[in-house]
């Protein structure tokens, strides 16, 4: 795993070049300490520079920025090609090998691309990545990211006209004259689904190379070309869902060599390597499988919380134990997951606010104590129906389908009433601790718009959003992504679409943006089994039957796991992967969150309308609502504007 970064001025590299090339790499140091390189072209204006985390060819012989064996291709890449031997393989039968120098994937990549050109050789891939390759012949540069967005790439022109890419923002930024603009739209984006989506980034001028997507810069071009898709996700799912395999015995079997194979190509490596084990079903999945096809036993990892709703280290040890690996777990008090919060603005490097993110910076700098590369069980909840939400929103659609739009209204006007919200918590006390709800009374108000709205999508939205409408709160912002839930496919079943949706929204901007970031930030790489295209390819030809069995996800899933791993170890409700936020902004964080939503400074910075957010602040701190969520964004941007003016401040 590595960093990437780079420059192109048509008017030919700029004084000082050399060393600006070497302050971006040095940026994302974290990402590569195991070594560093550049390439600069004068007279063609191009910079590439590399951060490289040593895990295929540890010799000399792996070095980047590489040169193609003719010398036509520069690249400098990030990620894992998990297929290059049958790569290599393939170009010596075609006689299209080179005279290899070493055993570097990086090798195979240009060997290929010089075989049968950039485009073509995209899509033979199998791996994650993000890259960008030189045509000396062509003069043009071509950024390339994964099909599903494991590793990031941000790309946009400077105000002096020069075009800047990087792995993380960090290395654009220190350009000189980079103006630090904020874009409202990627920030009312933000305050709702607490993550920044493709292709947006904060920046202005700055975007995210989407999941599955090219761009190509030709000789001269001074504005941001469109990009290019090389995989059609959209067809891939709505043809599978159209047609859907017969569900058979038989599928069981193929899911689970699919899987087998997955993983077994994730585990090459030519350094120590193991994976994060919580116990649920994705991660107990990726690891027995592991251990089916290891001789050693596999390292798993898992951290814990003394707070018991948020601990799931009792288990990812009994499923450890039961697979024979060789696990470690490490329990974290309450302060030493506080101390990690300054650091957050710094290895996020854009506003970011799932809160998630704690434990799984610990969960890797844990793990990277003892590995190098970790295998992980994200990707499961999105190709197998494994979210709360897709129930939830197929019970409100179908409620809402049988109740007249009149008496909807009448219950939504009552369920906002402080007497409903009494009731409700009174009523919650007197019912049998097991039955009770946390947080009921919160629930009303959120109960009471779905009572709203007319269709499913409507439903969806406000599920996954946190501000419900970020103008009220970011004056002058209006959510850039609207036009992306009227552009669904019609699927049979609404689930596909919720599935779908977050296949390209909260998986790669939330989920894979935690992992990628927490884990290089320890100089740790992650790889995801379940992102394979070849299991998302399968996963979204299967029946909805097969994922979804009496009203429960993931069956097929379980149907695998269940082969290596006993059914009570495993059944049980989900437990998200969070800390406490909640409490600790009554408690240990008020004063920091205080001196961060201070209204003086809200109402300078200019960025929120300080009324609304003080009146969550308040009425979260009395106890009567919690607020969390939307203070934790609004907390998570603040932090990073800071230290955007002060970077000195918060190191990790």
């Amino acid at each position: 795993m590595c960093g990437i970064a780079g420059f192109i001025n048509w008017q030919g590299v700029p004084d000082g070049g050399a060393q600006i090339l070497r302050t971006m790499t040095d940026a994302v140091r974290h990402r590569g300490p195991d070594d560093e390189g550049q390439w600069l072209d004068a007279e063609a204006g191009v910079g590439l520079g590399h951060r490289r985390l040593s895990i295929l060819d540890l010799s000399p012989a792996g070095h980047q920025p590489m040169i193609s064996a003719t010398g036509r291709y520069v690249l400098v890449y990030n990620g894992e090609i998990y297929n290059h031997h049958a790569l290599r393989s393939a170009l010596g039968e075609q006689g299209n090998a080179p005279a290899w120098r070493g055993h570097s994937d990086t090798e195979t990549l240009l060997a290929v691309i010089e075989a049968v050109g950039a485009q073509k050789a995209i899509a033979q891939l199998n791996g994650m990545f993000a890259f960008a390759l030189w045509d000396r012949q062509e003069r043009s540069l071509l950024l390339a990211r994964d099909r599903l967005g494991e590793k990031p790439l941000y790309y946009g022109f400077a105000a002096d006209g020069t075009f800047l890419f990087g792995s993380e923002l960090k290395s654009l930024v220190v350009w000189p004259g980079f103006q630090k603009t904020v874009d409202r739209e990627a920030l009312a984006a933000y305050v709702r689904y607490n993550y920044v989506p493709a292709p947006w980034s904060i920046w202005q001028g700055i975007r995210k190379l989407p999941p599955a997507h090219c761009v190509i810069l030709k000789a001269g071009e001074q504005a941001l070309p469109p990009p290019q898709a090389y995989w059609d996700f959209q067809k891939i799912a709505h043809e599978g869902a159209l047609n859907p395999l017969p569900y058979e015995a038989g599928l069981v079997d193929r899911l689970e060599t699919l899987l087998m194979d997955s993983v077994g190509r994730r585990m090459e490596a030519d350094v120590p390597l193991g994976a994060f084990l919580s116990g649920g079903i994705d991660s107990s999945t990726i690891v027995a499988l592991m251990q089916a096809q290891s001789a050693q036993k596999v390292r798993t990892f898992s951290i814990g919380f003394h707070e018991s709703g948020y601990n799931e280290a009792t288990y990812a040890k009994e499923v450890a134990h039961h697979l024979g690996t060789d696990h470690t777990e490490l329990y974290i008090t309450a302060q030493q997951a506080q101390d990690v919060i300054p650091s957050l603005p710094q290895i996020w490097d854009e506003p970011f606010a799932d809160s998630s993110q704690i434990p799984t910076y610990l969960l890797s700098k844990m793990t990277r104590a003892h590995v190098t590369v970790s295998l992980s069980g994200d990707g499961g909840d999105e190709l197998f129906c494994g979210y709360h939400r897709y129930f939830q929103a197929m019970r409100l659609k179908a409620a809402l389908g049988r109740a007249p739009q009149f008496s909807r209204e009448i219950a939504a006007r009552f369920l906002r009433t402080n007497f409903a919200g009494h009731a409700a918590s009174g009523v919650n006390r007197l019912l049998p601790k097991a039955y009770r709800q946390a947080a009921l009374r919160d629930r009303l108000p959120k109960l009471a718009g779905f009572l709203a709205y007319s269709d499913g999508m409507q439903i969806y939205r406000d599920l996954i959003s946190h501000w419900k409408d970020p103008g009220a709160v970011v004056p002058g912002g209006k959510d850039p992504r609207s036009q992306e839930f009227d552009m669904v496919p019609d699927f049979p079943d609404f689930r596909q679409a919720m599935m779908y949706l977050d296949t390209l929204g909260y998986l790669p901007d939330d989920i894979l943006t935690k992992v990628d970031r927490a884990s290089m930030a320890t100089s740790l790489e992650a790889r995801v089994p379940f992102l394979d295209h070849m299991v998302v390819e399968f996963a979204w030809q299967l029946p909805m039957s097969a994922k979804i069995k009496e009203g429960v996800g993931k069956h097929i899933l379980r149907e695998v796991l269940y082969r290596h791993v006993p059914q009570k170890l495993i059944d049980r409700p989900k437990m998200g992967f969070g800390v406490p936020i909640d409490d600790w902004l009554r408690g240990p964080l008020r004063d920091w969150a205080e001196d961060l939503l201070d209204e003086k400074q809200l109402r300078e910075d200019g960025f929120f309308d300080p009324a609304p957010i003080r009146k969550l602040w308040q009425e979260h701190l009395s106890g009567g609502r919690r607020w969390h969520y939307h203070l934790w964004d609004i907390l998570m941007f603040q932090a990073w504007w800071r230290h955007q003016s002060d970077p000195s401040l918060k190191k990790i």
